[in-house]
């Protein structure tokens, strides 16, 4: 299989991985044919990849970092409490009673760590092909995935404290449960009063989840902290350096990355090797350098299916994915001196250090 930009598939595509909608139900499954009608649909849907069928790599499969009816778990303990908690809006106070649902939100977030440490491959969300009614709730998920992913790199954190930060990030964005519609679903640029609106879903959370004594303290500066920078050009407090916890440093890490790499009817998903350009930009000034870099250990840069160009010339699909070093695949070579290979063949990027992946491609006309 192969990964390629839905905007690039014209005629006779047929899908590899079904695509998911977000009560855990197949929307298109595998083997369908991308027609142009189904394409102009996944567009519509924010879908910006998919993998399709090829038979010249067709022993290539990828494993998700999650099993489905754990998605779908967690989807529902979101969905339940975060609707619980638009019933509890009344117009002088807000009653959040995470209480209820406190021992669902902590076994779910069990399961997540326990899959992940189970996992060998770095995590890449890509696998995950699902059309989501509410952006929220996804982007807590993979938020949730890639800060635990990002906490078992770093030693000195213990299982309480993972606990603790997956929790956090799972609710980091609860405030903006109480940002109006119309603000947090707009399609165009928020303007100078709206951004400033929405940026107080920073505070609404803390507020929420502080008076909750079912939750750790800490998950309530996660929710408060995570749009804070080093250099203090963050948000709400504008805090900066140690003033910053480092579950916030860690969750918003975690939260540009998802925003930068997921799909959105509005602009197409990036990559994830475009993604961590943008948090390499801001490394040492926004981000801490060190939690930067053991992040891009945690996460697949080049994921599996992608065609890639080498600095020798040759073309090749990212086909297996080396433990502990993420921007290192195995590749599946199928051109060498432009002319396409009868027997393609296999190279281990880990082992071979003097030839490096030089540019992507995901357009279909070039696979």
């Amino acid at each position: 299989m192969r990964l390629v930009a839905v905007s690039s598939i014209r005629e006779n595509v047929f899908l590899a991985e079904s695509v998911w909608n977000s009560k855990g139900h197949i929307l298109l499954k595998a083997g369908a044919e991308l027609t142009p009608p189904i394409v102009k649909r996944l567009c519509s849907l924010g879908i910006s990849y998919v993998y399709i069928e090829d038979a010249r790599t067709d022993d290539i499969f990828i494993r998700p970092v999650l099993k489905e009816e754990t998605r779908r778990a967690v989807l529902s303990v979101m969905s339940e409490t975060f609707d619980q908690l638009k019933k509890d809006l009344s117009a002088d106070s807000v009653k959040f009673g995470f209480h209820k649902m406190e021992k669902q939100f902590t076994t779910v977030v069990r399961d997540i760590i326990s899959q992940i440490r189970r996992r060998k491959e770095a995590i890449d969300l890509l696998t995950h092909l699902h059309v989501h009614d509410n952006y929220i709730f996804n982007h807590s998920l993979n938020v949730t995935i890639y800060t635990l992913a990002l906490s078992m790199k770093l030693k000195n954190l213990t299982a309480k404290q993972t606990e603790e930060i997956g929790l956090g990030a799972m609710l980091h964005d609860v405030g903006k449960m109480l940002i109006p519609a119309l603000i947090l679903k707009k399609p165009d640029k928020l303007t100078k009063d709206e951004f400033e609106v929405m940026k107080s879903h920073t505070e609404l959370g803390f507020e929420l989840l502080r008076k909750e004594h079912g939750l750790p303290l800490t998950a309530a500066h996660c929710a408060l902290q995570h749009h804070e920078r080093l250099d203090g050009s963050g948000y709400p407090r504008g805090l900066k350096g140690n003033e910053i916890h480092v579950f916030g440093k860690m969750i918003g890490i975690a939260d540009v990355y998802d925003a930068v790499t997921s799909n959105r009817i509005y602009r197409k998903a990036m990559l994830p090797h475009e993604g961590m350009e943008i948090l390499y930009a801001g490394s040492g000034i926004e981000f801490e350098t060190d939690y930067i870099e053991k992040f891009r250990k945690a996460i697949v840069m080049y994921p599996t299916g992608l065609t890639v160009w080498l600095t020798d010339g040759r073309k090749g699909i990212v086909s297996e994915q080396n433990e502990h070093v993420s921007d290192r695949p195995i590749l599946l070579i199928l051109e060498e001196d432009g002319y396409n290979l009868d027997v393609p063949y296999k190279v281990n990027l880990a082992a071979e250090t003097t030839v490096f992946i030089k540019e992507t491609d995901t357009t279909l006309s070039n696979t």
